[in-house]
């Protein structure tokens, strides 16, 4: 399961390992795939992160580019 969330300024991405600033958006990835982390726990994933993985994706509303967790 994936949900997309808004950093407190407490949150950590699992990848590049850098803190989400607060009220920047992230991606929880809870999957059976082999992208849960060994522990059990979700993974916590950066817009940035998440673009390069294929997970998010930028698209055009009203003239203006979107990042959106939404499958196309």
């Amino acid at each position: 399961m994936r949900q997309g969330c808004i950093s407190l300024g407490e949150v950590r991405c699992d990848n590049c390992h850098q803190v989400v600033p607060y009220l920047e958006r992230y991606l929880v990835i809870d999957e059976k795939d082999g992208v849960e982390s060994a522990e059990g726990t979700p993974s916590h994933c950066c817009v940035k992160c998440c673009l390069e993985k294929g997970y998010a994706h930028v698209k055009t509303e009203k003239d203006e580019e979107v990042v959106t967790f939404f499958s196309e």
